[in-house]
């Protein structure tokens, strides 16, 4: 490390040293607005280099990684391996004590009973949360999996990507996951069999336990995106039946057992499988798409759709095998039945809107459902429909010329379960379901295509609105005696609970309230129409992030911040049968399942949670629910307030959206690569949740898990005290807040609100003594002037600080930003600030399209360096030395390009500094522990 990156650090450790908090949470050493000034003072005069700064990031992201690696060690209860197999052994143990000990005799089938039912389910996501490299993931994941951490972090040059994740490696980095989730699983299913069989020698190896088990939507979500064909999702989902039969031929080949005709009907399949693989189109072609069909259709029986037609030969194989061989084989049958033709079960999604829109086309229902006044009417003629629908055949020459995308899901969902597995349900995800006209509309797409009885229609609740009415659209659904009798002949209601567009629009703490009563409202719905005999899927998509649903201390708390005891307890006392599921979203959700170790331990605690029997304890959230109500309402009321403030939208839109890599594969909604100017966000809305979040993150402030509690505390501060006290549900809730303050500063939002002030520059303009320092300055301020950010951001920064303020006198010790976090937001605003002034220095051009020197500005103060970047580089092309060849004549001058000043001293810079910003992001999403 050079003299002046060690000059930088010893900066940075003297705010460590100085800047303790006091009572209030104020700082009392130096400002981050002076810890700027004295980088580029040390800048301008060359005691730093901005190479000596890119040291400084890596050593302070290294630190932060090496931190997260220890947060994801303890995370899920440690990662020890004896550890883990002395907890899975546990939980075994008592669920066959329990069942041993059952009133009412008890013995085998009480035990059959517990764990033949699936009671939990690990969901695989793509979220875009594919922060970092892949090796770094990797090498995080195998940190946290080491006994103690190690001293020095895996030297890499940097933690970014050098690219966003193609669906082909985000499929194959959830299957990594999904794969060690399924030996881990293996792992507990050991355990239960192996007590069984101490237990009950003679007959336990009919049992076939499936308490956990995983799906995924990876490469079946098409909400939001038009970039997956079907030909997509049956190539993936192919894929996923190949890593099952697989894993069957090795597990029973590894038993030494002789099962030559079982292993031979398997290895058919797999090559089978494999050859449709390999025919899958890759684009709508109908010569691919008849070669394919013919390999699925005529092929069917060779591929083998239906795990039943397997289990004889299982019970065979188990049966002749030696006692030592007996278990292992029973559990790769277990896992095999549990989870069908797939490593991991089927989830597809899709959006209400998709779904309105081919009712329009099918049956010409042109009202919009959110009209109050229209769904009566609505209602009653989708009522109509379900009366004579009748079901229609699918082929792959329909599925070609579909237009329809919801049309085209169910279709492809058709053909799985026709063609690929014919046993196991697939689940039917609808975002943004308003009204129970979309559940409805729903089912008769699905039983027009005849699959009704294979597909989960679930509703997914998000926003406020669904969250606050969720119980009035199950219950227009429960009116219709179509959608019970639907619920009656699949024995199952699915519900999907969001955490990220709820948590960014009335706040996290608010957002876990109303879906917890609206469990609590369901639970009724489900006894006031009689379906006890209808079990209650409660699927719960969260991030990893505590602004999107992640506990952000330990696993065991995360599953029960989703799914509260209380609630547990009241579906128990009403004899209703639910399961929970929850999400492992994208690059950071897959950490968990990064190596056996992490595996095994989430595992441990997921079982440890499910078999432990619910029990209602006094709390004041339950106690006093007018108080409750009254707190958490006026904590949704102080985040919605702040998203519908303009101020919130500029502050989001400015230069946030440059901040952070693009992380997933899905389409960005703000995406500039032409020459014209981005379009400004007026509302939070227009932005995606997860980079809404990640921009809140980066920004200093994350306002989406503490705006509104200021107020609330101030409002009731008794309630408060009481809370903090005595509520192990609002301490639960609690930890999300003190894990955000220890993330937030208002100074350092305060310090990027200042970047936006033209009068910020032109105090700095007015500072200078030397009038030629002046220009840049000034001309920074200009091109501020015409974005006009400055005014809104003041007055919605004000708001964060009075709610702030008041959560700092209800909660003195609450926790505050640590100095080298501070600091490396100090680094990444000095970078902004010379970026700035840079541009400044870049020669006039004439228009280029629609790129024009007002448009640059204007991107470049948005920060969209990359491709402002490749702008300048057909505008002020660099060029090459000519070659040094005799030419027969007297050589002519031969100099280098004329724009090589421009890129030397200007272009390159600016690269530089802006990957320092973004590396600084990384950074600081290791010391959240999660992007987003």
């Amino acid at each position: 490390m050079t003299d002046a990156a060690r000059a930088a650090l010893f900066l940075l450790a003297g705010e460590t040293q100085i800047a303790g908090d006091d009572a209030s949470g104020a700082k009392s050493g130096p400002s981050l607005h002076t810890l700027v000034s004295r980088l580029e003072w040390m800048l301008d005069r060359e005691r730093l280099s901005v190479d000596d700064l890119r040291e400084v990031v890596r050593l302070l992201r290294d630190e932060a990684f090496l931190r997260r690696a220890t947060r994801l060690h303890r995370y899920p209860g440690g990662a020890a391996a004896a550890d883990t197999a002395e907890r899975l052994a546990g939980v075994a143990a008592h669920i066959v004590e329990e069942a041993a000990s059952a009133p009412d005799g008890g013995g085998l089938d009480a035990f059959r009973a517990a764990v033949e039912r699936t009671r939990f389910a690990a969901v695989f996501t793509a979220h875009p949360t594919f922060a970092v490299a892949n090796p770094v993931y990797a090498a995080l994941a195998e940190c946290a999996s080491l006994p103690t951490p190690p001293g020095a972090a895996p030297a890499f040059e940097t933690h970014r990507r050098s690219g966003p994740p193609t669906l082909e490696e985000e499929f194959g980095l959830a299957s990594d996951a999904i794969l060690r989730g399924r030996d881990a699983i293996d792992t507990f299913v050991t355990d239960l069999l192996r007590e069984a069989r101490e237990r009950w020698p003679d007959n336990w190896t009919t049992l076939t336990p499936k308490p956990l088990i995983l799906t995924s939507w990876v490469g079946y979500d098409t909400d939001g995106r038009t970039d997956i064909g079907w030909w997509d999702t049956m190539r993936l989902r192919l894929r996923m039946k190949l890593f099952q039969l697989q894993r069957l031929r090795a597990q029973v080949q590894q038993s030494g057992v002789d099962a030559a005709a079982l292993i031979s009907r398997v290895s058919r399949a797999i090559y089978t499988v494999e050859a449709q693989i390999a025919a899958t189109p890759k684009s709508a072609d109908p010569a691919a798409a008849l070669e394919f069909a013919a390999l699925i259709v005529d092929r069917a029986a060779d591929a083998i759709s239906d795990p039943q037609a397997l289990a004889d030969a299982l019970q065979d194989a188990i049966d002749i095998a030696p006692d030592d061989a007996k278990l292992g084989l029973a559990v790769a049958r277990s896992g095999f039945l549990a989870h069908g033709m797939a490593a991991a079960q089927t989830h597809t999604r899709l959006n209400a809107t998709q779904i309105h829109n081919v009712l329009r086309q099918r049956l010409r229902l042109t009202d919009d459902p959110a009209n109050p006044t229209h769904r009566r009417a609505l209602l009653s003629r989708i009522n109509e429909a379900l009366d004579t629908v009748t079901a229609t055949p699918v082929d792959f020459g329909a599925l070609l010329v579909e237009q329809a995308s919801a049309a085209r899901l169910m279709m492809t969902i058709a053909q799985i379960v026709k063609h690929v597995d014919t046993a196991t349900p697939v689940r039917f995800l609808v975002a943004e379901t308003e009204s129970g006209y979309t559940l409805l509309a729903a089912l008769w797409l699905a039983r027009h295509f005849g699959i009704a009885d294979k597909v989960e229609i679930s509703p997914l609740f998000e926003t406020r609105e669904a969250l606050m009415g969720g119980a009035q659209i199950v219950e227009e659904a429960l009116r219709s005696p179509h959608w019970r009798d639907y619920l009656r002949q699949t024995g199952k209601m699915s519900l999907q609970f969001g955490y990220s567009d709820s948590g960014r629009y009335v706040g996290q703490l608010a957002a876990t309230y109303l879906i917890e009563r609206l469990r609590l409202k369901i639970a009724d719905l489900l006894q006031k129409w009689d379906l006890h005999d209808v079990e209650v899927i409660l699927f719960d998509t969260h991030g990893e992030s505590i602004g999107r649903g992640a506990h952000p201390f330990r696993l065991s708390d995360r599953l029960d911040y989703l799914s509260p005891p209380h609630v547990r307890a009241r579906f128990a006392e009403l004899g209703l049968r639910y399961r929970e599921e929850s999400a492992f979203q994208g690059g950071d959700g897959y950490l968990l399942f990064g190596t056996p170790e992490l595996a095994g331990a989430c595992i441990a605690t997921i079982a440890e949670h499910v078999f432990t029997p619910p029990r209602r304890e006094r709390d004041p959230v339950y106690d006093e629910p007018d108080f409750s109500a009254d707190f958490f309402s006026t904590i949704a009321e102080g985040m919605t307030s702040l998203v519908d403030d303009p101020g919130y939208a500029d502050l989001l839109g400015a230069f946030g959206p440059s901040l952070i890599d693009k992380t997933g594969s899905r389409p960005a909604a703000r995406q500039s690569e032409g020459g014209g100017a981005t379009p400004r966000i007026t509302h939070p809305s227009q932005l995606r949740a997860i980079p809404n979040n990640a921009i809140l993150q980066q920004l200093g402030w994350c306002a989406n898990t503490i705006q509104g509690l200021g107020s609330a505390a101030h409002r009731h501060p008794e309630t408060f005290d009481s809370f903090r006290d005595g509520s192990p549900r609002f301490h639960r809730a609690l930890d999300f807040a003190a894990h955000a303050l220890a993330h937030s500063d208002d100074q350092v939002l305060r310090s990027v609100i200042s970047l936006l002030d033209p009068g910020y520059w032109l105090d700095r303009a007015t500072a200078e003594d030397e009038a030629a320092r002046r220009g840049p300055y000034l001309a920074v301020m200009h091109d501020l002037e015409k974005l006009d950010f400055w005014a809104d951001t003041q007055s919605m920064f004000r708001r964060i600080q009075a709610d702030h303020l008041a959560l700092r006198a209800a909660w003195p010790d609450a926790p505050s930003m640590s100095a080298t976090e501070r600091g490396l937001h100090a680094i990444r605003i000095a970078m902004i600030e010379r970026i700035w002034l840079l541009a400044t220095q870049i020669p006039f051009f004439m228009p280029r399209g629609a790129f024009t020197r007002d448009v640059m500005m204007r991107r470049i103060l948005c920060l969209e360096i990359p491709s402002v970047l490749r702008e300048l580089d057909a505008v002020f092309p660099r060029g090459d030395r000519a070659p040094e060849f005799d030419f027969h004549e007297p050589a002519g001058p031969q100099v280098e390009n004329a724009y090589t000043y421009e890129h030397d001293y200007i272009f390159r810079p600016m690269r530089a500094m802006f990957d320092i910003v973004r590396e600084v992001s990384i950074a600081i999403a290791h010391n959240i522990g999660a992007f987003g």
